[in-house]
């Protein structure tokens, strides 16, 4: 049994304020964007229920890709748009609130993952979801290269073998060790294919060795992270509400070290803010010497970690009106809780400080 269960009056916390110096920004067709991705949604008929439906019609898609991607046309943009439309009802019907079994998802993400791998070649049972990735792929060929196409086929590879990982430990009456924990929401948070969309939506194209070296993996794994993270911090009440869900960071914390929730949400908070500036530094470091197409895409991990909470931050999808209230100072503040350079003590991340040479 989690603490979660145990103090049912103290299972809701409030937000805390979130510490990210990337500054704002916003592609001006953000009402556009919104609007055809939400008309696209519902005739995709991504949910027969139609109060879910009418839930992901609210989730501000628009906003959420003007705000990640405030660079870029209309058009690729909409893909992008559409993608993060089919991977929040997919989250949501399939695996969050629906009770699949990791079986059950293993089945539906292998006929996923095949429609992306071979988008003509239809099958006659496809999901709503299979079908609505299936066409987004095919309309991927017209604004990414085969190189581009072949690195996003390969996020959503990553992505959905986090989902059905992260099944299996929902129907687990315990919680995960925070290593796996952090290793399992990296990739189950859906981020793998949205940072690969980067350089499609920019109109750029980044060399193998520069997606392969270390400090630009690292970088890239640290926004999923911090991404994933900052999801568990504002969207936890919402979860416990709707699903009663604590498959959480601030959750797994409390098993691990034995801490109560609140204690939990501070150790969240330092952890986070460390790898916000972690991510500070090697970007600096990186930018010194990267050429124009490697800066467009540091930079664009740092925009979307700055667009994810703005859009975040007043998403109708995270309200909990019973909630607590946001702690003083808002959504945002000025310094962190944590500026140690030191790493974390979770080894599936602790090699990412090692990238960051000694005499920055």
């Amino acid at each position: 049994m989690t603490c979660v269960s145990e103090q049912s009056l103290v299972r809701q916390l409030p937000t805390v304020p979130f510490y990210c110096p990337v500054p704002s920004a916003r592609h001006p067709s953000v009402q556009a964007l919104n609007d055809q991705t939400v008309r696209w949604m519902r005739k995709q008929r991504l949910d027969s229920d139609e109060d879910q439906l009418d839930r992901l019609a609210v989730c501000d898609f628009g906003g959420l890709t003007a705000s990640t991607m405030p660079y870029g046309r209309l058009e690729p943009l909409t893909l992008m748009a559409k993608l993060h439309a089919v991977l929040f009802s997919l989250d949501d019907g399939v695996c969050d609130e629906s009770g699949a079994t990791a079986d059950l998802l293993a089945q539906e993400t292998s006929r996923i993952m095949r429609a992306v791998e071979a988008p003509t070649a239809q099958g006659p049972g496809d999901s709503p979801h299979t079908a609505a990735l299936r066409g987004l792929r095919l309309e991927a060929e017209r604004f990414a290269s085969p190189r581009q196409l072949g690195r996003l086929t390969e996020a959503m590879r990553v992505y959905t073998s986090g989902l059905v990982w992260e099944a299996s430990w929902r129907r687990s009456p315990g919680l995960p060790s925070l290593d796996d924990y952090v290793t399992l929401w990296m990739r189950a948070i859906g981020m793998a294919p949205s940072t690969a969309m980067i350089e499609v939506v920019g109109g750029f194209s980044l060399a193998d060795e520069d997606l392969q070296d270390p400090r630009i993996r690292a970088l890239t794994e640290i926004t999923w992270t911090l991404v994933s993270w900052d999801n568990d911090l504002y969207s936890r009440n919402k979860e416990l509400q709707r699903a009663g869900d604590d498959l959480n960071l601030i959750d797994v914390l409390c098993q691990e070290e034995g801490l109560d929730p609140q204690r939990a949400l501070v150790r969240v908070v330092a952890m986070r803010d460390r790898v916000m500036v972690l991510f500070e530094r090697l970007a600096a470091q990186v930018l010194k010497e990267a050429d124009s197409d490697l800066r467009r895409y540091v930079e664009g991990l740092g925009q979307f970690l700055r667009g994810h909470l703005d859009w975040a931050s007043i998403c109708p999808r995270y309200s909990v009106p019973s909630g607590p209230k946001a702690t003083p100072g808002g959504w945002w503040k000025p310094r962190p809780a944590d500026d140690s350079q030191e790493p974390l003590p979770i080894p599936t991340i602790s090699w990412w400080w090692d990238q960051v040479e000694a005499a920055y």
